[in-house]
């Protein structure tokens, strides 16, 4: 049996949308972190992370979603800042964290670290997982895109991958 398709014009409008896509390349840091989990912390270890960008939403009058070049140089500023440094997340109810003038001292159940403050990111974030990165990352580019002028994207999802295979990922609905 055959379907019966309706003409074109009685048909209700679809939502249609358009996704563009950057991803890697020179969008990557390397970066330290200790996550907590289910009331433990990890040692301090570090990953070569890759990001993963995805926006949507209609074409702008110049027929795109938004420059590749723009989102580009918007995300490497976020990589740059991260590149290198210790994630540390600053609203962390596990941590026990200390502000001095030139460092940064973590502790943990006895174990303490202290690093100069040159070397650390704190960032306003419960936990360093990959997940939260990608929130704090899309947060941040959404802003900067929006400084750019891009008012009509839709969604924004950003993924951080630790390693091949193993990614957060964060998306904006807007």
């Amino acid at each position: 049996m055959r379907a019966v398709r309706r003409p074109a014009a009685t048909m209700e409008p679809m939502h249609t949308s358009r996704k563009i896509t950057v991803e890697r390349n020179r969008l990557r840091f390397a970066a330290a972190h200790m996550a907590t989990f289910s009331g433990d912390c990890e040692p301090l270890h570090g990953h070569n992370y890759d990001v993963f960008i995805e926006i949507e939403g209609p074409l702008t009058e110049d027929a795109w979603v938004w420059d590749f070049g723009a989102v580009k140089r918007a995300a490497r500023e976020l990589t740059e800042l991260l590149d290198h440094k210790f994630i540390l997340q600053r609203s962390s109810p596990h941590l026990e964290i200390r502000e001095e003038p030139d460092s940064w001292e973590v502790s943990y159940r006895g174990r303490t670290y202290r690093f100069p403050a040159s070397d650390v990111l704190p960032l306003p974030i419960l936990n360093s997982t990959a997940e939260c990165i990608a929130e704090w990352f899309a947060g941040r580019l959404f802003g900067a895109l929006l400084q750019q002028g891009a008012t009509h994207i839709r969604r924004l999802t950003v993924g951080i991958e630790e390693m091949p295979g193993q990614a957060g990922w964060y998306t904006l609905e807007l």
